[in-house]
């Protein structure tokens, strides 16, 4: 059987991608129902974008390759998308765009726009060999219990990157890329919570407080969530995309209070207080008497020095934690790295040394922040290329 084009991967953009790339495009996937991750994102809702999506939201070795795809397809473009197949949406903090109904809206919409464009879905189908003569690529599949030997010009690699394994992600799409040459950026789980020996904060599970968590490379102002086995919460996800295993991360427990001038407000008016009372107040008071075990807080409030308060301002502002690693691929929510942007066209998506290899989403070096811009990259990265594909085949 002849095609086009060949889609491996039925997930936001591999479906982007053949809503675009037209006729003669079939996209395959092991699962028995496409885009899986969309439908448990967002609590079932999907964040499906974001409005303050820009180049510097993103993570890869080359911090410009994603801006021509971010530039031609657009937050508003797929906002006014939605909105035209009536799927009602709201905004929540920071920009983040869900469904007010289910996330698979989105994924109906994906496969309505497909079969307009005359692309065709194949579910529970594997990939069983793969071979390029140079001219076109050679696909066996599996499907049915039965095989069948595809020929696509176009090969588009989407089946994203190692997170959540328990539904079927793999290094597949790397496996690939290396098998015809192109050069990979060493993969990590990404907007994964960190996790610490000995249970450390285990009497702590589910508190969570606002807090500004960062370190040499970047900071986040949002929840912290203590957990049985560390560190979770959007503050957390955030920063570990920019954490390296062995690092420290600093936590500021009161962002946006200034504990200066409240310490010694206190020392005035309430000095007979006992510190660790005085601090039940701006802070969790469960949080308190971890605290104690790493800071001095005995005494009274009246008893503190100057030079005591700027310590513990100090402590508390830029609390000191090591996280002994993270969660792992099993609950991350991205695979930072990838195939390198360096072997890929920014315009087009296509391998430079291997034409027809298309490479999308996050089988690619480029890692959103938390809160849709990876789903924007999913929608942006899969238009470039299906575009470009589309117009390859009219010029023809």
């Amino acid at each position: 059987m002849q095609i086009e084009t060949l889609i491996l991967g039925a997930g936001a953009a591999g479906m982007m991608c053949a809503a675009h790339a037209g006729p003669g495009t079939v996209v395959i996937d092991h699962a028995k129902a496409p885009g899986e991750k969309i439908r448990i994102s967002g609590g079932g809702r999907c964040n499906f974008t974001n409005l303050g999506v820009e180049p510097g939201c993103f993570l890869s070795q080359n911090p410009h390759f994603a801006k021509s795809a971010l530039a031609r397809y657009t937050q508003w473009d797929f906002i006014e998308l939605v909105s035209r197949h009536g799927i009602a949406w709201h905004e929540k903090t920071l920009g983040q765009l869900f469904c007010d109904g289910k996330a698979t809206q989105i994924v109906d919409m994906l496969r309505h726009e497909m079969t307009a464009a005359g692309a065709e879905l194949w579910l529970r189908t594997a990939l069983v060999d793969l071979s390029h003569d140079g001219a076109r690529f050679t696909a066996v599949l599996e499907r049915e219990g039965a095989r069948r030997s595809v020929s696509a010009r176009n090969l588009v690699l989407a089946t994203g990157g190692r997170s959540i394994p328990k539904m079927g992600a793999s290094g597949l799409a790397c496996d690939i890329a290396r098998r015809f040459g192109l050069d990979l950026v060493p993969q990590r789980p990404g907007l994964v919570p960190f996790t610490f020996a000995d249970g450390r904060f285990a009497t702590l599970a589910g508190l969570s407080l606002p807090v500004r968590m960062f370190n040499e490379r970047a900071g986040f102002d949002e929840a912290m969530l203590f957990t049985h086995r560390g560190l979770s919460g959007p503050a957390v996800l955030q920063l570990s995309s920019y954490w390296h295993e062995g690092e420290p991360v600093q936590v500021d427990l009161l962002p946006g209070t200034d504990l200066s001038a409240l310490l010694h407000e206190a020392r005035r008016s309430r000095g007979r207080r006992a510190l660790v009372s005085e601090l039940q107040g701006p802070l969790p008071a469960r949080l308190v008497p971890l605290l104690a075990q790493e800071i001095d807080l005995s005494g009274n409030i009246g008893d503190l020095s100057d030079r005591r308060v700027d310590a513990l301002v100090q402590a508390l502002k830029s609390w000191d934690l090591r996280p002994q690693g993270t969660e792992g691929y099993r609950t991350a929510e991205v695979t930072l790295g990838g195939i390198s942007t360096d072997a890929l066209s920014s315009k087009t998506m296509e391998a430079k040394t291997v034409p027809g290899l298309f490479a999308i989403g996050e089988a690619v070096d480029v890692t959103g922040w938390l809160g849709g811009y990876n789903f924007q990259w999913a929608w942006s990265s899969g238009a470039a290329c299906g575009r470009h594909i589309a117009q390859s085949a009219t010029s023809r």
